[in-house]
């Protein structure tokens, strides 16, 4: 084990978790494939060894320290981007069944090479807008756990996110600055699309020391039929 990983396992053990041969394998391909992607289309400004382990993954993991996952069969993570969170959490808890949705075909490309390279299963990589995905009876109310991470604000993340939770289930929203104003903003939207706020959980990065948190959603009842709305409203005019 090299000095990044020592880190990072010392980082994990303070949950109680334990990394895998398997598994340290798995977030060294991650590493390599994303920097090496990073070349050619803008995946992410962080590919340096040290600081992808502690900004994109440790930071994703971090999930799983306030939402069981034990408990969590399927996930949707909304504009995952470089599979953030995602895939982090997959490879850690490989019994959850996870559905990406990024409206960036080159980036679904991207997570498809992935999860092949990584020998992930399990995982269904979708090319679409949230709005319209949302739509699709497969996918809409189904899922145990929604996730997105530095999306766009919450008023908004809402009608994109809360639509694919099943009642009962939870969206977690993965702020980087203090999302108390978010929230204030949020509490209309919150009502409209039958969920309630659940807690804001706050904690820093090991090294960094830079602000996160996490805004934990629960939802009450199915999506009512008007939502969400058509692409590109929500973030035009999001629900006050």
């Amino acid at each position: 084990m090299d000095a990044v990983q020592e880190q990072f396992a010392g980082w994990l053990s303070e949950q109680g978790w334990s990394v895998s041969d398997t598994q340290w394998e798995q977030f060294d391909t991650y590493h390599r494939i994303l920097a090496d992607w990073n070349e050619r289309m803008n995946l992410t400004g962080i590919t340096e060894r040290g600081l992808v382990y502690e900004k994109h993954f440790y930071d994703c993991l971090t999930l799983g320290f306030h939402v069981p996952m034990d408990g969590i069969q399927s996930m949707a993570d909304i504009g995952s981007g470089a599979g953030f969170p995602g895939i982090p959490l997959k490879i850690m808890f490989p019994h959850i069944q996870l559905t990406i949705v990024d409206s960036l075909n080159k980036r679904v490309q991207f997570l498809n090479h992935l999860t092949q390279e990584l020998g992930l299963t399990g995982v269904a990589c979708i090319h679409g807008r949230a709005e319209e995905v949302a739509r699709k009876p497969e996918h809409r109310d189904r899922y145990d756990l929604a996730t997105a991470r530095a999306v766009a604000k919450l008023n908004v993340l809402n009608e994109f996110c809360l639509p694919f939770v099943r009642p009962g289930g939870t969206f977690a929203a993965m702020k980087g600055t203090n999302p108390q104003e978010e929230l204030v903003e949020a509490k209309r939207s919150l009502q409209v699309l039958q969920a309630q706020f659940v807690s804001d959980f706050a904690l820093k990065l090991p090294i960094e020391q830079s602000e996160r948190h996490i805004v934990i959603v629960k939802k009450t009842g199915p999506t009512p039929k008007a939502y969400p709305r058509k692409p590109g409203t929500p973030l035009k005019s999001p629900i006050l």
